[in-house]
């Protein structure tokens, strides 16, 4: 028994010389961390005053409607006419349309040239889809009539409406692209 005790009055013994050296370590760590808690100053920006609000009167309530029936009708009446006084127009709109004319002019591309019957063809590419043109064939949205091929152009011939809203022709043209097919 005597042993017994003496075991455990030594175990209390180093316990409470390893409990002594801890609180001088833990005292460094803690006034460490003191002096820096309290070195640290934060630097918040205060949020500006919101600006006040200052409602503002309708003042376009008594002018006419851009989108009301009226107004749409005088404007399609308008062009109804331009398009009915239009020389140029008329045997555009009385022939049947090519599958070309449903794409832009901007979205094709000629990738290259044929020689059939001794007459140039060219090839045109639209959404990764090749078709044949040639002279007096129809391409683009502005009723474009292919007027001539040569190995690196195709010379379109437009009709388009000018800003007076006169029917008028234009020219365009289409340049190979030689990497167009890769």
């Amino acid at each position: 028994m005597a042993i017994r005790l003496l075991a455990c009055g030594l175990s209390l013994s180093l316990l409470g010389l390893a409990a002594g050296c801890t609180s001088s370590a833990d005292d460094g760590l803690q006034l460490w961390m003191v002096t820096e808690r309290n070195a640290i100053q934060g630097r918040v920006t205060p949020i500006p005053e919101p600006s006040k609000f200052e409602p503002q009167s309708y003042l376009s309530e008594r002018l006419v409607d851009p989108f009301s029936a009226e107004k749409m009708a005088s404007v399609r009446g308008s062009l109804a006419a331009a398009v009915i006084n239009s020389k140029l127009l008329e045997p555009e709109l009385n022939r049947r349309r090519q599958p070309l004319e449903t794409y832009p002019l901007d979205t094709m591309q000629m990738v290259g040239s044929l020689n059939r019957d001794d007459q140039l063809v060219a090839l045109v590419k639209v959404n990764s889809l090749l078709y044949q043109v040639r002279p007096g064939s129809y391409l683009g949205q502005n009723y474009g009539r292919v007027d001539k091929i040569t190995e690196t152009t195709i010379s379109v011939r437009e009709i388009v409406q000018d800003p007076s809203g006169e029917w008028t022709e234009r020219p365009a043209a289409l340049q190979l692209q030689e990497d167009a097919l890769k």
